[in-house]
């Protein structure tokens, strides 16, 4: 028994920080059947009372809880010198949070309702990302990307980075929405992402000038 245990506990592990339980339970169970194990902790501090820093795997962490919230423990743990990616799991109003969490290391952030498939392509990516750590990824890739937009669609990334929503990017540059979303959709496209998280972490690599 003693044995299994041990062999259970050097598997990479999904370790689920969430305070509304039914959520923790269908995250559980949504990683479970892709036979990854799991754990859940109710909060930042119960997780942080029994961190390992030698275990693998990743965390999945809301980012409104009470007790410490999951940009508290994220703080944390960075104090720690923490080496296990960070989901956050967080709400469409939190777009500002989700990039400071970005800009603190997270590895990406779902928005809620978050996709089933998208939750498990990303813990997938995270725990490979965990065991091949010693790799520095190659941005010259994303630079050239970036270097390839046009002065409008540069805009258009910075505000859509600093959690404005398309009709308000439309206000402030004086356009009208049907172009923003355009010109978003050509962002995208040319920076090869799918996601809000992808663009803010590619960004952050960057460095751009100026982020809000």
């Amino acid at each position: 028994m003693k044995n299994t245990v041990a062999v259970k506990n050097m598997d990479p592990t999904v370790f689920i920080v969430e305070d509304d339980a039914t959520i923790a339970e269908a995250i559980k169970w949504l990683i479970g059947s892709i036979h990854i194990h799991t754990e859940i902790f109710p909060h930042g501090k119960a997780y942080l009372d029994t961190h390992d820093p030698i275990r693998k795997g990743c965390l999945v962490i809301d980012v409104r809880m009470p007790v410490m919230s999951g940009l508290e423990l994220q703080e944390r743990l960075n104090q720690q010198n923490n080496s296990l990616p960070i989901i956050f799991i967080t709400g469409h109003g939190d777009i500002s949070m989700a990039v400071r969490a970005m800009q603190m290391g997270a590895f990406h952030f779902i928005t809620k309702p978050f996709n089933d498939q998208l939750l498990l392509e990303q813990v997938q990516k995270a725990i490979e990302h965990n065991a091949n750590q010693a790799i520095t990824p190659d941005i010259s890739a994303h630079a050239a990307h970036y270097a390839g937009l046009t002065a409008r669609e540069k805009e258009i990334m910075k505000l859509v980075v600093a959690g404005k929503l398309n009709k308000q990017i439309a206000y402030e540059l004086n356009i009208a929405l049907s172009t923003t979303e355009l010109h978003r959709s050509h962002m995208m496209e040319k920076m090869r992402v799918k996601s809000l998280a992808e663009i803010i972490k590619i960004y952050l690599a960057l460095e751009v000038d100026d982020l809000q």
